[in-house]
Protein backbone atom coordinates (compact mmCIF):
# COMPACT_ATOMS: atom_id res chain seq x y z
CA UNK A 1 0.00 0.00 0.00
CA UNK A 2 2.71 2.60 0.68
CA UNK A 3 4.34 1.33 -2.73
CA UNK A 4 1.33 2.63 -4.19
CA UNK A 5 0.95 5.89 -2.85
CA UNK A 6 4.22 6.48 -3.60
CA UNK A 7 4.02 5.60 -6.87
CA UNK A 8 0.42 7.52 -6.93
CA UNK A 9 1.55 10.47 -5.03
CA UNK A 10 2.48 12.80 -8.54
CA UNK A 11 -0.62 12.61 -10.34
CA UNK A 12 -2.72 12.26 -6.97
CA UNK A 13 -1.47 15.59 -6.48
CA UNK A 14 -1.75 17.78 -9.55
CA UNK A 15 -5.42 16.09 -9.67
CA UNK A 16 -5.89 17.34 -5.59
CA UNK A 17 -4.85 20.43 -6.73
CA UNK A 18 -7.41 21.35 -9.82
CA UNK A 19 -10.27 20.00 -7.87
CA UNK A 20 -9.20 21.60 -5.02
CA UNK A 21 -9.34 25.07 -6.65
CA UNK A 22 -13.14 24.08 -7.86
CA UNK A 23 -13.92 23.15 -3.97
CA UNK A 24 -12.29 26.62 -3.43
CA UNK A 25 -14.20 28.77 -5.36
CA UNK A 26 -17.53 27.45 -4.11
CA UNK A 27 -16.04 27.83 -0.27
CA UNK A 28 -16.21 31.49 -0.89
CA UNK A 29 -19.79 31.89 -1.33
CA UNK A 30 -20.13 30.12 1.69
CA UNK A 31 -17.34 32.05 3.96
CA UNK A 32 -18.50 35.26 2.78
CA UNK A 33 -22.43 35.19 3.36
CA UNK A 34 -21.16 33.63 6.71
CA UNK A 35 -18.14 36.21 7.40
CA UNK A 36 -21.48 39.22 6.83
CA UNK A 37 -24.79 37.37 7.88
CA UNK A 38 -23.44 34.73 10.27
CA UNK A 39 -25.68 32.68 7.96
CA UNK A 40 -24.85 29.17 6.55
CA UNK A 41 -25.57 28.98 2.66
CA UNK A 42 -27.19 25.74 2.04
CA UNK A 43 -28.29 26.81 -0.97
CA UNK A 44 -25.09 27.74 -2.08
CA UNK A 45 -24.62 24.82 -3.84
CA UNK A 46 -27.68 25.02 -6.06
CA UNK A 47 -25.88 28.26 -7.34
CA UNK A 48 -22.78 26.46 -8.23
CA UNK A 49 -24.96 23.93 -10.32
CA UNK A 50 -27.01 26.67 -11.96
CA UNK A 51 -23.32 27.83 -13.58
CA UNK A 52 -22.14 24.47 -14.51
CA UNK A 53 -25.25 24.67 -16.70
CA UNK A 54 -24.80 28.02 -18.12
CA UNK A 55 -21.90 26.70 -19.52
CA UNK A 56 -23.64 24.05 -20.75
CA UNK A 57 -26.19 26.25 -22.54
CA UNK A 58 -23.82 28.71 -23.74
CA UNK A 59 -21.74 25.76 -25.24
CA UNK A 60 -24.82 24.60 -27.10
CA UNK A 61 -25.96 27.82 -27.82
CA UNK A 62 -22.34 28.75 -30.00
CA UNK A 63 -22.36 25.23 -31.45
CA UNK A 64 -18.86 24.20 -29.82
CA UNK A 65 -18.46 20.85 -29.91
CA UNK A 66 -14.77 19.93 -30.69
CA UNK A 67 -11.64 21.26 -28.49
CA UNK A 68 -10.25 24.76 -29.25
CA UNK A 69 -6.74 26.28 -28.96
CA UNK A 70 -4.98 29.58 -28.68
CA UNK A 71 -7.10 32.73 -28.62
CA UNK A 72 -10.06 31.06 -29.46
CA UNK A 73 -9.89 28.78 -26.69
CA UNK A 74 -9.03 32.02 -24.12
CA UNK A 75 -12.10 33.78 -25.27
CA UNK A 76 -14.69 31.33 -25.47
CA UNK A 77 -13.20 30.87 -21.46
CA UNK A 78 -13.74 34.27 -20.80
CA UNK A 79 -17.39 34.18 -22.49
CA UNK A 80 -18.01 30.94 -20.65
CA UNK A 81 -17.21 32.23 -16.84
CA UNK A 82 -18.35 35.72 -17.38
CA UNK A 83 -21.72 34.32 -18.61
CA UNK A 84 -21.92 31.78 -15.92
CA UNK A 85 -20.81 34.34 -13.09
CA UNK A 86 -23.85 36.52 -14.24
CA UNK A 87 -26.55 34.31 -14.09
CA UNK A 88 -25.24 32.22 -10.73
CA UNK A 89 -24.32 35.73 -9.13
CA UNK A 90 -27.76 37.20 -10.64
CA UNK A 91 -29.14 34.22 -9.21
CA UNK A 92 -27.41 34.41 -5.59
CA UNK A 93 -29.11 37.45 -5.26
CA UNK A 94 -32.55 36.55 -6.23
CA UNK A 95 -32.61 34.09 -3.58
CA UNK A 96 -31.54 36.51 -1.15
CA UNK A 97 -34.23 38.55 -1.82
CA UNK A 98 -36.69 35.57 -2.09
CA UNK A 99 -35.49 33.25 0.49
CA UNK A 100 -33.32 35.26 2.95
CA UNK A 101 -34.50 39.10 3.03
CA UNK A 102 -38.02 38.66 4.45
CA UNK A 103 -36.69 36.68 7.52
CA UNK A 104 -33.86 39.67 7.83
CA UNK A 105 -35.91 42.23 8.03
CA UNK A 106 -39.22 40.37 10.27
CA UNK A 107 -36.06 39.31 12.87
CA UNK A 108 -36.54 35.63 12.30
CA UNK A 109 -34.23 33.60 14.27
CA UNK A 110 -30.99 32.05 12.02
CA UNK A 111 -32.98 28.37 12.31
CA UNK A 112 -35.51 29.75 9.99
CA UNK A 113 -32.80 31.30 7.54
CA UNK A 114 -30.95 27.81 7.63
CA UNK A 115 -34.35 26.13 6.75
CA UNK A 116 -35.48 28.72 4.50
CA UNK A 117 -32.05 27.67 2.58
CA UNK A 118 -32.58 24.06 2.95
CA UNK A 119 -35.71 24.70 0.97
CA UNK A 120 -34.47 26.61 -1.78
CA UNK A 121 -32.04 24.16 -2.12
CA UNK A 122 -34.32 21.00 -2.73
CA UNK A 123 -36.48 23.79 -5.02
CA UNK A 124 -33.87 24.82 -7.19
CA UNK A 125 -32.93 20.84 -7.24
CA UNK A 126 -36.36 19.63 -8.32
CA UNK A 127 -36.88 22.23 -10.75
CA UNK A 128 -33.62 21.66 -12.84
CA UNK A 129 -34.49 18.45 -12.49
CA UNK A 130 -37.90 19.03 -14.71
CA UNK A 131 -36.19 21.07 -17.08
CA UNK A 132 -33.04 18.64 -17.45
CA UNK A 133 -34.34 15.41 -17.22
CA UNK A 134 -37.08 15.59 -20.39
CA UNK A 135 -34.06 16.87 -22.57
CA UNK A 136 -33.60 20.08 -22.90
CA UNK A 137 -29.98 20.09 -22.66
CA UNK A 138 -29.76 16.42 -23.09
CA UNK A 139 -31.38 13.23 -24.12
CA UNK A 140 -34.82 12.17 -23.39
CA UNK A 141 -34.93 10.08 -20.01
CA UNK A 142 -31.52 10.47 -19.22
CA UNK A 143 -30.04 12.30 -15.86
CA UNK A 144 -26.67 13.01 -16.71
CA UNK A 145 -25.96 15.31 -19.37
CA UNK A 146 -22.49 15.09 -21.42
CA UNK A 147 -20.46 18.55 -22.11
CA UNK A 148 -18.43 18.72 -25.13
CA UNK A 149 -15.07 18.77 -24.74
CA UNK A 150 -13.77 22.29 -25.22
CA UNK A 151 -9.92 21.61 -24.41
CA UNK A 152 -7.56 19.17 -25.82
CA UNK A 153 -5.89 17.03 -22.45
CA UNK A 154 -2.13 17.28 -24.34
CA UNK A 155 0.85 16.67 -21.65
CA UNK A 156 2.74 20.29 -20.90
CA UNK A 157 5.21 18.54 -18.65
CA UNK A 158 6.21 16.09 -15.88
CA UNK A 159 7.49 16.45 -12.35
CA UNK A 160 8.57 13.77 -11.58
CA UNK A 161 6.04 10.34 -12.77
CA UNK A 162 3.28 13.31 -12.94
CA UNK A 163 1.96 14.27 -15.86
CA UNK A 164 0.58 17.56 -16.00
CA UNK A 165 -2.23 18.23 -18.58
CA UNK A 166 -3.86 21.18 -20.46
CA UNK A 167 -7.43 21.14 -18.31
CA UNK A 168 -5.71 21.02 -15.15
CA UNK A 169 -3.47 23.97 -15.71
CA UNK A 170 -6.03 26.19 -17.15
CA UNK A 171 -8.37 25.14 -13.72
CA UNK A 172 -5.87 26.02 -11.10
CA UNK A 173 -4.62 29.06 -12.84
CA UNK A 174 -7.76 30.46 -13.34
CA UNK A 175 -9.27 29.68 -9.95
CA UNK A 176 -6.42 31.27 -8.51
CA UNK A 177 -6.51 34.19 -10.43
CA UNK A 178 -10.25 34.57 -10.05
CA UNK A 179 -9.72 34.28 -6.08
CA UNK A 180 -6.86 36.92 -6.05
CA UNK A 181 -9.05 39.35 -8.40
CA UNK A 182 -11.10 38.44 -5.63
CA UNK A 183 -9.25 38.96 -2.25
CA UNK A 184 -8.16 42.74 -3.45
CA UNK A 185 -11.83 43.75 -3.95
CA UNK A 186 -12.48 43.15 -0.74
CA UNK A 187 -9.26 44.20 0.58
CA UNK A 188 -9.05 47.29 -1.64
CA UNK A 189 -12.12 48.72 -2.82
CA UNK A 190 -14.67 50.83 -1.24
CA UNK A 191 -17.76 48.20 -1.35
CA UNK A 192 -14.73 45.50 -0.03
CA UNK A 193 -14.24 47.86 2.99
CA UNK A 194 -18.23 48.08 3.36
CA UNK A 195 -17.97 43.94 3.72
CA UNK A 196 -15.64 43.82 6.24
CA UNK A 197 -16.97 46.95 8.44
CA UNK A 198 -20.21 44.94 8.05
CA UNK A 199 -18.56 41.59 9.06
CA UNK A 200 -17.06 42.79 11.80
CA UNK A 201 -19.32 44.85 12.97
CA UNK A 202 -22.93 45.55 11.48
CA UNK A 203 -24.25 48.79 14.03
CA UNK A 204 -21.37 50.76 13.46
CA UNK A 205 -20.91 50.15 9.87
CA UNK A 206 -24.65 51.68 9.57
CA UNK A 207 -23.59 54.13 11.77
CA UNK A 208 -20.78 55.28 9.42
CA UNK A 209 -23.22 55.28 6.26
CA UNK A 210 -22.69 51.47 5.39
CA UNK A 211 -26.02 50.41 3.23
CA UNK A 212 -26.54 47.09 4.82
CA UNK A 213 -28.85 46.26 2.01
CA UNK A 214 -26.41 46.85 -0.43
CA UNK A 215 -23.16 44.90 1.43
CA UNK A 216 -26.33 41.95 1.76
CA UNK A 217 -26.46 42.18 -2.23
CA UNK A 218 -23.31 42.43 -3.70
CA UNK A 219 -21.91 39.66 -0.95
CA UNK A 220 -24.34 37.17 -2.76
CA UNK A 221 -23.50 38.38 -5.81
CA UNK A 222 -19.91 37.72 -5.28
CA UNK A 223 -20.25 34.25 -3.93
CA UNK A 224 -22.45 34.07 -6.59
CA UNK A 225 -20.31 34.56 -9.56
CA UNK A 226 -17.31 32.71 -7.55
CA UNK A 227 -19.62 29.93 -7.75
CA UNK A 228 -20.01 30.08 -11.96
CA UNK A 229 -17.15 30.32 -12.29
CA UNK A 230 -16.77 26.98 -10.52
CA UNK A 231 -19.35 25.66 -12.50
CA UNK A 232 -17.70 26.31 -16.23
CA UNK A 233 -14.39 24.80 -14.67
CA UNK A 234 -16.21 21.73 -13.32
CA UNK A 235 -17.96 21.30 -16.40
CA UNK A 236 -15.02 21.71 -18.34
CA UNK A 237 -12.60 19.11 -16.32
CA UNK A 238 -15.29 16.65 -15.62
CA UNK A 239 -17.62 16.82 -18.76
CA UNK A 240 -20.50 15.37 -17.17
CA UNK A 241 -23.55 17.00 -15.66
CA UNK A 242 -26.58 16.53 -13.31
CA UNK A 243 -29.28 18.34 -11.89
CA UNK A 244 -27.91 17.38 -7.72
CA UNK A 245 -24.52 17.68 -8.95
CA UNK A 246 -24.32 20.49 -6.75
CA UNK A 247 -25.21 18.35 -3.22
CA UNK A 248 -22.14 16.51 -2.72
CA UNK A 249 -19.90 19.24 -4.06
CA UNK A 250 -21.41 21.72 -1.94
CA UNK A 251 -21.04 19.57 1.59
CA UNK A 252 -17.22 19.52 0.29
CA UNK A 253 -17.32 23.28 -0.34
CA UNK A 254 -18.51 23.82 3.05
CA UNK A 255 -15.76 21.20 4.53
CA UNK A 256 -12.93 23.47 3.00
CA UNK A 257 -14.55 26.23 4.18
CA UNK A 258 -14.53 24.85 7.73
CA UNK A 259 -10.93 23.90 7.56
CA UNK A 260 -9.88 27.29 6.81
CA UNK A 261 -11.84 28.99 8.99
CA UNK A 262 -15.33 30.29 7.75
CA UNK A 263 -15.99 33.76 7.27
CA UNK A 264 -11.96 34.00 6.19
CA UNK A 265 -11.32 34.53 2.38
CA UNK A 266 -8.11 33.21 2.33
CA UNK A 267 -8.69 30.60 4.76
CA UNK A 268 -11.48 29.01 2.01
CA UNK A 269 -8.29 29.20 -0.84
CA UNK A 270 -6.23 27.30 1.50
CA UNK A 271 -9.37 24.52 2.64
CA UNK A 272 -10.11 23.79 -0.94
CA UNK A 273 -6.41 22.60 -1.88
CA UNK A 274 -6.02 21.01 1.27
CA UNK A 275 -9.19 18.79 0.98
CA UNK A 276 -8.45 18.14 -2.68
CA UNK A 277 -4.80 16.73 -1.80
CA UNK A 278 -6.10 15.00 1.49
CA UNK A 279 -8.87 13.83 -0.25
CA UNK A 280 -7.00 12.56 -3.80
CA UNK A 281 -4.12 11.12 -1.21
CA UNK A 282 -6.77 9.29 1.00
CA UNK A 283 -8.19 7.38 -2.24
CA UNK A 284 -4.95 5.81 -2.68
CA UNK A 285 -5.09 3.34 0.63
CA UNK A 286 -8.94 3.45 0.51
CA UNK A 287 -10.11 3.65 -2.79
CA UNK A 288 -11.68 6.01 -4.82
CA UNK A 289 -15.29 5.07 -3.36
CA UNK A 290 -13.91 6.39 -0.39
CA UNK A 291 -13.69 10.14 -1.39
CA UNK A 292 -16.40 11.24 -0.08
CA UNK A 293 -16.33 9.75 2.88
CA UNK A 294 -13.28 11.70 3.57
CA UNK A 295 -14.13 14.61 3.04
CA UNK A 296 -17.09 14.19 5.50
CA UNK A 297 -14.59 12.22 7.83
CA UNK A 298 -12.35 15.37 7.99
CA UNK A 299 -15.36 18.07 8.11
CA UNK A 300 -16.13 16.02 11.45
CA UNK A 301 -12.80 15.88 13.03
CA UNK A 302 -12.14 19.76 12.55
CA UNK A 303 -15.48 20.46 14.24
CA UNK A 304 -14.15 18.35 16.90
CA UNK A 305 -11.04 19.57 17.78
CA UNK A 306 -10.57 22.74 15.23
CA UNK A 307 -13.86 24.48 14.85
CA UNK A 308 -12.50 27.65 14.16
CA UNK A 309 -10.72 26.31 11.17
CA UNK A 310 -7.02 26.81 9.89
CA UNK A 311 -6.90 30.47 10.08
CA UNK A 312 -10.41 31.39 11.92
CA UNK A 313 -10.91 33.64 14.77
CA UNK A 314 -12.48 32.45 17.74
CA UNK A 315 -16.53 32.52 17.62
CA UNK A 316 -16.46 35.23 20.10
CA UNK A 317 -14.12 37.70 18.47
CA UNK A 318 -15.99 36.57 15.22
CA UNK A 319 -19.67 37.79 16.44
CA UNK A 320 -17.80 40.74 18.42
Amino acid sequence: MLTDFVQQFGPSTIGGLAVGAIYALVALGYTMVYGVLRLINFAHSEIFMIGTYTSLFVITLIGVSAPVTGVALLGLLLLLMVAAAAVSGGSAMLLELVAYRPLRRRGAPRLAALISAIGASLFLQELFALIVIPGVFGKPGRIDTAVPRIVERDVLFRIGDAEVRTDQVIVFVAAVVVMVLLDQVVARTRIGRGIRATAQDPEAAVLMGVSIDTIVRVTFLLGGAMAGVAGVLYAMEFENLRYNIGFVLGIKAFTAAVLGGIGNIRGALLGGFILGLVENWGAIFFGSQWKDVIAFVILVVVLLFRPTGILGESLQKARA
